[in-house]
């Protein structure tokens, strides 16, 4: 799902595979966050190889994809600090293709207090720095404050609930998502999700899932894809990644 426009915004992040034990989740794939922090100086990298939109709505082709980097740092036990950005991006477009590097992102992540263990919740708040290229930015600086919401259903399977506000030149776009994971092994999930955006013209439907791989204790190996239900949204939007924790 877009959050703002088709090609400008990047895809947000579920981990929905089972997390080994000193490992936490990452926030990559998906459309929400995981709703774990990292331990302090702790470091995680979470890269796309690349993600990918494509559309090919109203008699026109274009495809973008996008090497995003988030690099996560823990501040606190409860706190930690992100920094983003797509230091390469292509546009492949029936008018021709393009290169740049796109916006740049800061946000800092909190797991908020819970009374049942079954239950955790997170905060996330971001700004996103009009540090990209044409066509790869937004242009103004854009402000997010999304909440996940995760319960355990059993040992092996958990529902999430995921809400953003984002406000962009003026206008705040809402998104919502529920999602379902589910831990086949110790080292292999599986998730499916759908999502939403409303307000300020946001007209995005999609729903889809992905497969997260744990090669080893400390990485793992992603691949998604969430596909559009109406007119307003792209086609396809996922991708493949990887992601590293480091103490």
């Amino acid at each position: 799902m877009s959050r703002n426009a088709c090609f400008a915004a990047s895809l947000a992040l579920l981990a929905a595979a089972p997390a080994l034990a000193d490992t936490p989740a990452f926030d990559r794939p998906g459309i929400a966050f995981s709703t774990t922090t990292l331990p302090v100086g702790g470091l995680a990298w979470e890269q796309g190889l690349p993600d990918f939109v494509h559309d090919s709505g109203s008699g026109a082709s274009a495809t973008l994809y996008s090497a995003g980097t988030n690099v996560r740092i823990g501040l606190t036990p409860q706190v930690e600090l992100q920094i983003g950005a797509a230091l390469f991006n292509w546009l492949d477009a029936d008018g021709g293709n393009e290169s740049g590097i796109g916006d740049t992102s800061l946000a800092l992540k909190a797991a908020l207090p819970s009374d049942w263990k079954d239950f955790s919740w997170a905060v996330l708040g971001a700004v996103s720095l009009p540090t990209g290229d044409d066509p790869f930015t937004a242009d103004d600086p854009q402000y997010d404050l999304g909440v996940t919401f995760s319960q355990d259903l059993d040992d092996d399977l958990a529902a999430a609930f995921y809400i953003n506000a984002s406000h962009l030149d003026g206008d705040t776009t809402w998104s919502i998502s529920p999602s379902l994971g589910v831990a086949i092994s110790d080292r292999l999930g599986a998730y499916v999700e759908a999502g939403a955006d409303f307000g300020a013209g946001a007209q995005d439907r999609v729903a889809g899932g992905g497969l997260t791989w744990m090669l080893t204790p400390r990485v793992q190996l992603d691949v998604s894809a969430v596909f559009g239900l109406n007119d307003e949204t792209p086609d396809v939007a996922g991708g493949f990644g990887v992601s590293a924790y480091f103490e």
